[in-house]
């Protein structure tokens, strides 16, 4: 089936965030997105483990391995980027000066809640972390993902299976197959990747889907 690769997922997210914002990357796709801002627009981006300012991932000859973010992935410092004490960094995401995180998700649900941990899986983020903090701290919180599991289970629910990390927080989710807002009245599809119809992106959707206008 078409759609968006994790690459392109990147870059879609990385094209809708306005100049001067500043964003949290989690793990997994999310990283990516530092590779995709436009030539000339300035995005700042923060690790909670106390790095505001990261730019794109280094290239192997360029690697500082005392430069990692939070999930432990060799990362690049901005003109003007700063190192700060844990507390101080959770003193940003806590205190609301996040315009936006971006994290991954095992689930999210049609009314916004977001599932993102997991027990009793070896293969599965074990404990909630940092991801609680950002998706009640930040100003807006997106979701970028595949938009089914490997063996094809729908991410998109009625209502989450996983434990949540945050009730009601997610405003908009990025997937392999399309871009949807939340809305009270439920997942509004923005756009449907290339090659993927409406009814398809349904039918790998366990929630009811809002067509795009």
């Amino acid at each position: 089936m078409a759609g968006f690769s994790r690459p392109e997922i990147a870059a879609r997210v990385a094209r809708d965030i306005p100049e001067g914002w500043y964003v949290n990357l989690g793990i997994g796709i999310p990283t990516l997105i530092a590779d995709y801002v436009p030539p000339g627009r300035e995005v700042i981006f923060h690790s909670e483990n106390g790095v505001l300012g990261i730019g794109p991932a280094p290239s192997p000859e360029a690697v500082d391995p005392w430069l990692i973010n939070a999930g432990k992935q060799h990362v690049t410092l901005r003109p003007g980027g700063a190192f700060v004490h844990h507390a101080d960094s959770f003193a940003i995401i806590r205190g609301g000066h996040l315009d936006l995180c971006v994290l991954g998700a095992f689930e999210v649900a049609e009314n916004g809640d977001l599932a993102n941990w997991a027990t009793g899986r070896n293969d599965a983020a074990s404990a909630v972390g940092g991801a609680m903090d950002l998706a009640v701290g930040a100003r807006r919180l997106w979701v970028a993902m595949e938009h089914t599991t490997k063996e094809g289970t729908a991410r998109l629910v009625g209502r989450c299976s996983y434990p949540l990390t945050a009730p009601g927080a997610v405003s908009r989710i990025y997937t392999s197959l399309a871009v949807i807002d939340v809305t009270p009245q439920g997942f509004s599809v923005i756009e449907t990747a290339p090659g993927v119809d409406f009814d398809t992106l349904q039918r790998h959707t366990a929630a009811r889907l809002i067509p795009p206008e």
